[in-house]
């Protein structure tokens, strides 16, 4: 990613590129199952984040290669979209 402080346009980001997603849930283990059902055969890490102080929320951290900004937004409204996924960062 290149960023220039100076003008007020959109960081350029170079493909193929790694990038990560934050998925926030209720569930830990339904956030685990969400993140192998979107990210299918494509390789990936994962690992858990922090839970809320409540322990009513929960994170996971995930990232792979992505080609596009197309499948970058994919993968990321596939995130979204889940029914066990409160939130995605």
């Amino acid at each position: 990613m290149i960023l220039d402080k100076n003008t007020q346009e959109k960081p350029k980001i170079e493909y193929p590129t790694n990038w990560g997603f934050k998925i926030i849930g209720r569930d830990k283990e339904s956030l685990k199952a969400c993140i192998k059902e979107v990210m299918g055969e494509k390789e990936h890490l994962c690992s858990i984040g922090n839970s809320s102080r409540t322990g009513k929320f929960h994170t996971y951290n995930t990232s792979c290669i992505v080609e596009s900004q197309e499948e970058r937004d994919r993968l990321f409204k596939c995130f979204q979209d889940h029914d066990d996924v409160d939130m995605v960062i």
